[in-house]
């Protein structure tokens, strides 16, 4: 190798230094990353809300007292499933449509919690094992849920610091144009949290219970409530 060859390498090697260090790798890098875990989010928010007709089928044959209930239920949950309120990758950065979403999906939490709630009040539901199986599975993916919301909210600390950044701003601002993401925050405070009912059966059954078996829960929960 010539000395122009070396001094070439030489220049292509700091100007792709200087690039990566204005922002023109990080950015993105940061950027894809807080995308991936909101799809993480409302992956969990869907499998939520593919649990409910299985409720739905399992409170009508034993609590017919519930009715008006689990209407507000499948209500709040056609409600959080429209098209019209998801949010994408590229809606991040818009408060209005994150607020949009996030009431919504508060409000299915809400209506969720009142109606497992006011149904443990029923020996003979309680006492159903399809009943007891469910409400593993739907605290399980209540910290699902949380956990999802946990890591996309890092990731989106991360993107907005990395853009806030210098040498990174640099590239944020110029080249890409970048706007700071919206962290997902509860419009009602605990509305996400799985409630902890009394089974009847030897104690309660806790969001630490159901979480040690999420795996196990996960792949069962089709069948476990339609048996």
């Amino acid at each position: 190798m010539n000395w122009k060859s070396i001094r070439r390498f030489s220049l292509v090697a700091l100007a792709s230094l200087g690039l990566a260090a204005c922002g023109i790798n990080s950015v993105p890098a940061a950027e894809e990353n807080a995308k991936a875990k909101w799809a993480d989010v409302q992956a969990a928010f869907q499998e939520r809300a593919n649990l409910i007709p299985n409720l739905q089928q399992i409170v009508l044959s034993s609590a017919e007292q519930e009715r008006e209930t689990l209407n507000q239920v499948i209500e709040a949950r056609a409600s959080a499933t429209r098209p019209e309120i998801q949010v994408d990758g590229e809606d991040l950065s818009d408060p209005a449509a994150m607020a949009q979403y996030q009431q919504a999906q508060n409000s299915l939490g809400s209506a969720l919690s009142r109606l497992l709630v006011s149904v443990e009040r029923y020996p003979e539901l309680r006492s159903q094992e399809n009943f007891g199986r469910f409400m593993t599975q739907i605290e399980g993916q209540e910290n699902r849920i949380r956990v999802a919301i946990r890591d996309y909210n890092e990731a989106v600390r991360q993107y907005n610091t990395t853009i806030r950044t210098f040498p990174d701003t640099i590239g944020a601002n110029i080249i890409h144009g970048a706007e700071p993401m919206v962290p997902y925050e509860s419009v009602t405070p605990g509305a996400e949290v799985a409630p902890t009912l009394d089974m009847g059966v030897g104690g309660s059954a806790s969001g630490a219970d159901a979480g040690a078996n999420d795996n196990d829960n996960t792949a069962e929960q089709p069948a476990a409530a339609n048996n």
